[in-house]
């Protein structure tokens, strides 16, 4: 379908910001993009971590199969921690597969790349352009760092230290720089950092257009990580003003992220112009970034915690030979952009892919065409084996940097303690991840064996009893909490845990009784609304849910679990047609949401549209098999369409379900 394809990453781009800078002329090229193109949210997934994220994007698949759960993992001899790597990821990446099938491919610092693998191509990883410490001309080329290893000098020579970021190239972000006491070490701080990773992202563009320019393609990918990093550092002084911040810090800072914005759109415009008209361009973020009412206060702990900062939804833009223009996209997964690009360039997709193609970005939906696996095919990968060493001065140089932004912790000098809690962190991701994803009882027993290990820690509890609530397992949940809870705790997050485990309990009153306390303590907090109105609804007040999940979506227009809780309140309204809508709406930001589709199928059987309620409810079905409720409603749906052979197959799984003693299906 396309000559080539070219993979953009803008680690936590946000349309909320930058839809105003479109507005305003500001982002000339991305709006140039859009027009010619499709542009939508892109869902994020849980734990959205950005080696967990980056990865399944790089490879179609959640992190329990891909295998990167964190920032940094157990050094092989387990003698301590380091970045995680490249050789930890248990499955082929995109490129992986395109060098297997003749395609050449560049990839260029992306997240968990080092050491580079030897594909088809050129592989720089992320390390390369770490910017060091210390002077200049101590900046020595990483081992392993390039492949292949003849291109390392050469690309050296694009490399731009922080030492070359001079006050001229940040007076574009700030205007008022010379106003900064920098003397001041919070000030000194702000601006090493803007250095550092303002040279880290000139050097990945100016190594990425020189291949492009300089060295044969079919395929390439980029990802620029100043988007987040700079966020982290500036997004509280990005108006509107914090009533926390200071009226002068925020008048100097206050356009920082503003021109970070305004720089990416100047280099898109140079890599747009090198990829040419007919190759399929990709821009993704991985997860959005909280840029407004939202964002967590100074002197909380959230404040301090940089996944608070960060936005369900990414944003995506295509565009290309076949792809329709000046069009919007619905319901698109990080896990989707695998599949799409394997598309792109006429090969199968693996079924043990967890993303689809995104067949309605095009004006002639493609072919699809499927393998069982990718993993099994033969031929050169350019995939490392697993234990390949890494060097420990550039391992310990990253470690730091990870520790800078907050990312982690510290380590523990004691190596050993640092391994054990490292491997915990993994197994807390790897379990987020199966409960959100895959099986309650699976999360149940990660959740099981890390509170066993340390028997007072909440964070582990927390998230086993909400795998028993998945599960249906209330009195566990119940005896787990009970021995958790402060019940002298005056907080908003206990009284909306205390709300919860009632309202699973199917003690709705005495529920509404704490999520109401909650809603006084903290007005503003969309998942205390949600859970209010999942309360009404239980309770049969609809209106009352109809206006909680409307308040959740005052306070965050692009929550997909308010779009169908506001969905199912109108249903039962009997506002049908504004129900069929909220439930779309809900599928198109969060496309793997089973529920959603159910309600959505539920919602156009009652509009009289049964054609269009089957395919929701299939859709849904396939997501997550063996609800009995779906079944039925299928069985009657196919019995009107004529189809009577679909009819009676539904009818089979009926009767199977029942025969196994079909339990209460698992909680959305």
């Amino acid at each position: 379908m396309a000559q080539k394809v070219l993979l953009i990453g803008w680690d936590s781009a946000d349309w909320k910001i930058i839809n105003p800078l479109l507005e305003a002329g500001l982002m000339p090229t991305l709006d140039r993009l859009i027009n010619e193109g499709v542009m939508g949210n892109i869902a994020t997934l849980v734990p959205a971590l950005s080696p967990i994220l980056w990865n399944s994007i790089a490879t179609g698949k959640l992190a329990q199969k891909h295998g990167i759960l964190g920032f940094v993992e157990p050094k092989p001899d387990g003698s301590g921690i380091r970045p995680v790597t490249s050789t930890s990821r248990k499955c082929k990446a995109v490129w992986n597969i395109l060098s297997q099938a003749g395609f050449r491919s560049h990839v260029v610092s992306w997240f968990a790349s080092h050491p580079a693998e030897p594909i088809n191509g050129a592989c720089i990883s992320n390390q390369f352009c770490l910017p060091p410490v210390g002077q200049m001309e101590k900046w020595p080329i990483i081992p392993q760092s390039v492949h292949p290893e003849p291109l390392a000098q050469k690309l050296a020579q694009f490399r731009v230290h922080p030492f070359e970021i001079a006050g001229a190239h940040l007076q574009p972000f700030i205007p008022r720089g010379a106003e900064i006491d920098q003397t001041s070490k919070p000030e000194q701080r702000r601006l090493n950092a803007l250095r550092k990773h303002l040279a880290e992202c000139a050097s990945v563009h100016a190594i990425a257009t020189w291949l492009m320019e300089n060295e044969p393609w079919d395929f390439m990918a980029v990802y620029y990580n100043a988007l987040d990093i700079i966020g982290h550092y500036f997004m509280p002084f990005h108006p509107p003003r914090m009533e926390e911040v200071g009226e002068r810090e925020f008048e100097i800072y206050k356009d920082v992220v503003t021109g970070a914005y305004r720089f990416h759109d100047m280099m898109l415009e140079r890599l747009l112009q090198l990829a040419g008209p007919q190759t399929t361009i990709i821009l993704l973020s991985d997860h959005g970034f909280l840029s407004d009412h939202l964002r967590p206060r100074p002197g909380t702990s959230a404040f301090d915690d940089p996944t608070a900062w960060h936005r369900s939804h990414g944003i995506l833009c295509m565009k290309g030979p076949g792809v329709l223009p000046d069009e919007r996209i619905y319901g698109s997964s990080l896990l989707d952009i695998v599949p799409t690009i394997l598309t792109v360039f006429g090969l199968p997709v693996g079924e043990d892919m967890d993303g689809k193609a995104l067949i309605q970005a095009f004006e002639t939906p493609p072919k699809i065409e499927r393998i069982p696996t990718w993993e099994t095919a033969p031929g050169e990968a350019g995939m490392h084996p697993s234990d390949l060493r890494q060097d420990p001065v550039t391992a310990q140089q990253a470690l730091q940097q990870l520790v800078e932004l907050g990312y982690i912790q510290p380590p523990d000098p004691d190596a050993q303690k640092a391994v054990s809690q490292v491997t915990d962190h993994l197994q807390f991701h790897l379990g987020l991840s199966v409960l959100n994803y895959g099986s309650p009882l699976e999360a149940a027993k990660i959740f099981e064996g890390l509170l066993s290990a340390h028997p007072e820690e909440k964070l582990y509890a927390f998230p086993l009893a909400q795998a028993y609530f998945k599960g249906n397992n209330l009195p566990k949940a119940r005896a787990l909490l009970e021995k958790f809870l402060n019940l002298n705790e005056n907080s908003p997050a206990m009284e909306l845990l205390l709300g919860s485990l009632l309202q699973a309990e199917g003690h709705t009153e005495a529920a509404l009784v704490h999520l109401q306390k909650a809603e006084k303590l903290a007005p503003t907090l969309p998942q205390i609304y949600l859970r209010l109105g999942s309360a009404y609804l239980t309770g049969r007040q609809f209106k009352q849910a109809e206006c909680a999940f409307r308040k959740v979506l005052e306070l965050d227009s692009d929550h997909a679990e308010a779009c169908y809780g506001l969905s199912v309140a109108l249903m039962r309204q009997s506002k049908l047609e504004e129900s069929v809508e909220l439930a779309l709406r809900a599928v198109g930001l969060q496309h793997y949401y089973p529920a959603a589709h159910f309600q959505l199928g539920t919602a156009l059987a009652r509009l009289n549209q049964p054609a269009r309620a089957v395919l929701a409810f299939e859709h849904g079905l396939a997501m997550q098999p063996g609800v009995l409720a779906v079944h039925r409603y299928l069985a009657r749906l196919y019995y009107r369409l004529g189809e009577h052979r679909k009819s009676y197959d539904h009818h089979q799984a009926i009767s199977k379900l029942r025969a196994n003693g079909d339990k209460a299906s698992p909680r959305a």
